[in-house]
């Protein structure tokens, strides 16, 4: 039996390799238990369901980008601040590209799979906002989140038919979503400022 402190980190990485070796869509929750040694009981106690997985390790990527650092891009434009961003974000989920491709194929072929999985995306690009010091809130953050996530999506497209090491592919995708987005945003808002930033008479948009 796995200790009790070990379940969830057992259980979510057992997932995970499943996730990417045998898919997502058919993975059950007694899949995970069998595999991991984590007893159905242990697993009802941290993991009620597959979606609470994906919610444990959606959390555990938003918290790795969010300990970066990102004092240094205060002087950055809003759409370069938000390329670093995601670009960590990246980097973050590659060692789970595998597992990710499966999830993202599972959500396009179930509707409530599709729906719960572009919910945990709107909070992360609310946390990525964030990250970069822009504003998530009110209803011009919910726009900047919804944009956000466009790009994003489109991107991992990219993303995940990307073998390449630095992941140049990616990043041209990228830039010239963000650039697009800075271009359509600029007519009407600003993406925002980093929080402390006097204001450029100029202005910012992304």
């Amino acid at each position: 039996m796995v200790k009790k402190a070990d379940v969830p980190r057992v259980a979510l990485d057992t997932a995970l390799s499943l996730a990417a070796t045998t898919g997502w869509r058919d993975l059950t929750l007694r899949d995970v238990s069998e595999a991991s040694g984590v007893t159905l009981v242990q697993l009802h106690d941290v993991y009620r369901s597959k979606d609470a997985i994906l919610d444990a390790f959606v959390r555990q990527i938003d918290e790795a980008v969010l300990a970066g650092d990102s004092a240094d891009l205060n002087d950055e434009s809003a759409k370069d601040r938000l390329f670093d961003v995601l670009m960590r974000r990246f980097d973050t989920l590659d060692p789970h590209k595998a597992a990710v491709c499966s999830v993202m194929k599972a959500s396009a072929c179930d509707v409530s799979t599709g729906v719960n999985s572009l919910c945990r995306l709107m909070g992360s690009m609310r946390w990525m906002l964030e990250a970069a010091g822009i504003d998530s809130s009110g209803l011009m953050g919910r726009l900047r989140a919804k944009g956000l996530s466009l790009v994003y999506l489109d991107a991992m497209r990219t993303w995940m038919k990307d073998d390449s090491q630095d992941m140049a592919a990616t990043m041209s995708v990228l830039d010239k979503r963000l650039g697009q987005a800075d271009e359509v945003m600029a007519t009407l808002c600003s993406f925002g400022r980093p929080r402390g930033k006097p204001e450029d008479p100029a202005g910012e948009s992304a």
